[in-house]
């Protein structure tokens, strides 16, 4: 670390398995590398869980629920003064948004939101709704800047919020280790991604309502009466119970997997035949630019966000409308039968490569790529 390096602080609350997880454990390091001094505020049972890495000070906010750590988020920033602090969704944004006013620092502020707003609020209750479009609306012109990870969000963030564009940056996620680009990926630990095992459709991401795999199976069980081919589903979540009774009653359990939560993400994504995202929206679909960098060929429902604009309105990989069991069969189809070529599909993640992402990350914090000696 250079000395006096800028003070650059990570105010999280993550559900420990998510994508924004992910992001975080590639981008705090990151930082540490380029030579600021990197604090992570921690709130109790959340995430990320960094694993001390170097140049990482965790600071335990000693609470366990994000509006209670006001309070501490507010003595730290008193105390440390860092130069700049990023908070991620919309909680955590205002309860930074109000310990930096309280504390009465001089610390930039940069919000980040990686969903998209207003299909996201659309599903909940109207007080719910208009509260929290209110509050946006009042807080976030405090902040200095707001990221999210693609164009479509940034546009949705700035109307929902009513925020002037100059104050909102799209900013790919780090999400990519450059390994990927250059090394062979050992297969996973799993019985059915052997040679000459049938080829396996993936889908990773937390098992909830948003994500809808229910399609993904009802159109893996189309598929599965066509041909001989196997579903895997990394994640956890509420959802679980459900999709294995649906697995069940659609007669393709055999077939299925739920291995959970895995830390060995990449070897799933590099050996499976075709990766499926059946989000109803997103903000920017992590695991399709992670997909791309295994040269593992992707389909996609056609949902709010970048996705149409990442998968350059389905160049770079089938686009099916929300919800479409069959149509998503018949892409997934087309594609194990045709797939994309594998080192066009690379050449479209690099820009989520965890060093290019992060220094695109540091000059929307208002840093310059490396830390001043």
């Amino acid at each position: 670390m250079a000395m006096n390096a800028p003070r650059v602080a990570f105010f999280l609350a993550t559900s420990g398995h998510s994508g924004v997880d992910r992001l975080m454990k590639n981008l705090m390091p990151a930082v540490a590398r380029r030579g600021y001094a990197v604090d992570q505020l921690k709130v109790r049972r959340h995430g990320p869980d960094i694993d001390e890495a170097p140049g990482v000070r965790v600071i335990d906010l000693g609470v366990a629920h994000t509006f209670s750590s006001l309070v501490p988020v507010l003595r730290y920033l008193h105390r440390e003064r860092p130069f700049v602090m990023l908070s991620d969704k919309d909680k955590v944004n205002r309860t930074a948004i109000f310990a930096r006013a309280l504390a009465g620092a001089d610390t930039r502020l940069v919000l980040r939101s990686g969903t998209t707003i207003s299909v996201d609020t659309a599903h909940r209750a109207a007080f719910d709704r208009w509260l929290q479009r209110t509050s946006m609306r009042l807080l976030y012109r405090g902040a200095h800047a707001v990221i999210t990870p693609s164009e479509a969000a940034s546009r949705d963030i700035a109307a929902f919020a009513d925020l002037p564009m100059t104050m909102v940056r799209t900013v790919p996620s780090p999400i990519v280790p450059a390994r990927l680009f250059s090394d062979a990926v050992p297969r996973p630990d799993h019985p059915w991604f052997g040679a000459g095992a049938p080829p396996v459709v993936l889908g990773v991401g937390e098992l909830s309502l948003r994500k809808d795999f229910a399609t993904l199976l009802r159109a893996f069980a189309r598929l599965r009466a066509q041909r001989e081919c196997r579903l895997v589903i990394l994640g956890r979540g509420g959802q679980l119970e459900a999709l294995r009774a649906l697995a069940a009653e659609l007669g393709v359990a055999g077939d299925v997997d739920f291995p959970g939560f895995r830390a060995d993400v990449f070897a799933f994504m590099a050996h499976a035949a075709v990766f499926a995202l059946t989000s109803r929206w997103e903000g920017f679909g992590n695991v399709l630019a992670e997909s791309l960098a295994c040269g593992t060929p992707v389909v996609s429902t056609d949902c709010p966000g970048g996705i149409r604009d990442f998968l350059e309105g389905g160049a770079l990989g089938r686009l099916v409308p929300i919800g479409d069991d069959t149509m998503l069969a018949a892409a997934l189809a087309q594609t194990l039968a045709e797939p994309r070529d594998a080192e066009r599909l690379r050449a479209a993640a690099r820009r989520y490569e965890i060093e290019a992402a992060t220094t695109e990350y540091l000059a929307a914090m208002g840093l310059p790529p490396q830390a001043d000696a």
